[in-house]
């Protein structure tokens, strides 16, 4: 496919400046084309050229295409590249968007009267049927609620089988599944009554008038011949009927997509449906875009290494980036005693970046979840570095942050002194106000809402570190210095934002924080699958880097703290030690197999045992400690040993000794129940054998 010599010039203009295999998709045949696009290797291009192909060769009418997306921006960017194409009319939309028009086109024709009332939020909804299901309710859990509600309508799973789907995803409910169950099915019938939809009634409208109205879909494939999706690997069960009700019989069907950057399978997005393209179309073109034209070789090169790591099915449409600009620094993993130890360097290096010419903007701080923002926030506050937040609230613009800082204010001015420490003062007044120092929160908004309430306790911890005479009344006025500091208003800054908000993005300087086992992956994460998604998000953060890359992570939380943290198992490419601060090791992988226990590189004597010698001597007096704990535990309950924890849990307990709850969390077989009634107890004798 090297002379195209049989081709318009309008064609030729079209393929002139794209790789080989940018222009075998372009070029590729009408039908199913199914184009394997890693990070960097021009997707959008190569997509709007493959419209613009169609177009000009006669193929498809503008109107007569539809190209799908999961943003508005990304559509926006089709859209914009179509136009300097010369290409008119093209539909390109995302899955809402597109049903919504569709619908209020369709609805007064085959229903009657107007579309009804759609609802801009779940949240109210969810909170009536939580009521009427007598379930006390905090903002939190109607959050999370309505997760499981929208992820439940996305999957197609209905209230009688959510609890079954829930547990085979895996999924961490907020409450039972059967209440959340119960919330589900009241929810529909509110939302029925109150004669308005939401944004799955659309797209499950939509697919059903063209299922069961001919004329419908008569009309429907008659307008729309040729389809186009966008980021494939991210769609649900929902979008999926949705697109084949569109495509009826037909095969006219380009998708584009990456195995290795689905990173939202907790939604409901499915990438088997990427991944069986091949077998659903058996005359599909298959083409693998590989060349990286957005990051240097050495930042290639560690994203290689890193995916490499990953298993199961994914790992077979794993495709392997090469690196098309000249060579740049290599990315380092730096490592420092504490979080703000961390946040300060980094801090540090942005300014170092900035004043030798590189833009604010082109600049990000990635971590995992967005509690961790804060200590960034303060720490480029402190070094004059100009920031934006991108994807959530800045941190004391949050809710819960503005609470508790009037439960704090509020202690001031009704108690005198105090002879306990700072930080046993703030655990105390934001423990009054509902927050529980011990963490026992579950998952999603309430666990982000714990994690920001948790810094503050943190800072606290850090004051007090510096100054042992801080009071609360100055402890109050650093958070309303650092308040102010943050609504300054910057024009222009450096990103800070999580790593799934990154998706799509691109700078020329990426540092990744916070990267220690228990964050990256995160302690939540239990199944293998779960693990493999959060090694496909730090993918994700390292694919997002043009040329500088910085990895960190922070060995205790608070200066002064017992520094246990161990680097992110992700991070083996680096090889072993804690030491490393550098990536020439990136070129050559050195398989490490870490402890059960410690988390340290074992020697070979010790890998087959899957602990080093000291945390087996360990753990086998910490067993018998705990079965005899256990035993007494059975009694008081008066049932069999076995149902406090069996031999295997406390086999586990015993070889991680974890230090905390969460970390016992994170051991197989210890759910939040048992968590909640023997969490303390198992932690006091962990915490006894150690002394």
């Amino acid at each position: 496919m090297t002379e195209h010599l049989d081709l318009t010039p309008d064609v030729r203009r079209l393929i002139g400046g794209l790789d080989p295999e940018q222009t075998e998709a372009v070029l590729a045949p009408r039908g199913p084309l199914c184009i394997l696009a890693g990070a960097g290797t021009g997707k959008t291009r190569t997509i709007t050229h493959r419209i613009a192909y169609l177009v000009a060769t006669g193929e498809f009418a503008p109107q007569q295409l539809l190209a799908v997306t999961f943003t508005a921006r990304a559509a926006g960017e089709m859209r914009t590249r179509l136009r300097m194409l010369g290409v008119q009319g093209v539909q390109a939309r995302t899955f809402h968007a597109a049903a919504l028009r569709q619908m209020s086109y369709f609805w007064p024709r085959h229903v009657g009267g107007s579309l009804p009332e759609l609802a801009s939020s779940k949240f109210r909804m969810v909170g009536q049927a939580a009521a009427r299901e007598r379930i006390a309710t905090t903002t939190d859990l109607v959050r999370d609620l309505a997760s499981e509600v929208e992820w439940a309508r996305s999957c197609l799973v209905g209230p009688d089988a959510y609890p079954e789907a829930a547990t085979q995803a895996a999924r961490e409910t907020p409450l039972p599944a059967a209440q959340v169950a119960a919330v589900i099915a009241r929810y529909d019938a509110i939302k029925k009554n109150a004669g308005v939809i939401d944004f799955e009634d659309i797209l499950m409208s939509m697919a059903y008038l063209i299922e069961s109205v001919p004329e419908v879909a008569r009309e429907i494939r008659s307008q729309y011949r040729g389809f186009v999706v966008d980021e494939y690997q991210d769609v649900n069960p929902l979008q999926q009927r949705l697109l084949d009700a569109w495509l009826g019989e037909r095969d006219d069907l380009c998708v584009v997509g990456d195995a290795s950057q689905t990173i939202y399978t907790f939604t409901g997005a499915r990438p088997d449906y990427l991944l069986d393209f091949g077998e659903r179309y058996r005359q599909a073109t298959i083409v693998q875009l590989e060349r990286d034209y957005r990051s240097t070789p050495q930042v290639v090169a560690l994203a290689n290494k890193v995916i490499s790591g990953s298993g199961g099915k994914l790992a077979k449409a794993r495709l392997r980036l090469v690196g098309q600009r000249p060579d740049g620094p290599s990315p380092t993993l730096r490592t420092f005693d504490d979080e703000p130890a961390e946040a300060a360097a980094v801090a540090r290096r942005c300014r170092e970046l900035i004043d030798r010419g590189t833009s604010p903007a082109e600049i990000a701080v990635l971590f995992r979840i967005n509690a961790q923002s804060e200590v960034y926030e303060s720490a480029f506050t402190d070094a004059g570095v100009p920031y934006v937040v991108r994807g959530a609230e800045k941190f004391f613009e949050r809710e819960e942050i503005r609470e508790a800082i009037v439960f704090l204010r509020a202690s001031v001015r009704s108690a005198g002194g105090s002879e306990l420490a700072l930080d046993e003062q703030v655990r105390r007044v934001l423990a009054s106000s509902g927050w529980d120092p011990e963490g026992s929160v579950g998952q999603g908004a309430a666990r982000e809402r714990w994690e920001s309430i948790n810094a503050l306790v943190g800072l606290a911890e850090e004051m007090r570190a510096a100054d042992p005479a801080t009071t609360m009344e100055g402890f109050v006025a650093e958070l309303d210095q650092r308040a102010a500091a943050a609504h300054a208003p910057t024009i222009q800054g450096v990103t800070l934002a999580s790593l799934h908000a990154a998706k799509g993005l691109e700078w020329d300087a990426v540092f990744l924080v916070g990267l220690h086992d228990g964050m990256v992956p995160i302690s939540r994460a239990r199944t293998p699958e779960q693990v493999e998604e959060e090694r496909r998000l730090l993918y994700v953060g390292i694919t997002r880097a043009r040329e500088h890359l910085q990895l960190s992570f922070s060995l205790s939380r608070a200066p002064g703290g017992r520094g246990s943290r161990k680097q992110s198992r992700f991070l083996d490419a680096f090889g072993g030690g804690q030491s490393s601060t550098t990536a020439p090791s990136v070129r050559r992988r050195a398989k490490v197999t870490r402890c059960a226990g410690c988390g340290q590189a074992l020697v070979p004597g010790d890998v087959a045992a899957g602990a080093c010698a000291e945390c087996r001597a360990h753990g086998k007096n910490l067993f018998e400690r705990l079965r005899q704990w256990r035993l007494g535990g059975a009694r008081e309950n008066e049932g069999p040993p076995y149902g406090v924890f069996d031999d295997e849990t406390l086999s586990a307990i015993a070889r991680r000794a974890p230090s905390s709850l969460m970390g016992l969390l994170g051991v197989k077989g210890v759910g939040e129940t048992k968590l909640g009634r023997y969490g303390s107890e198992v932690l006091e004798v962990i915490s006894a054998g150690r002394g």
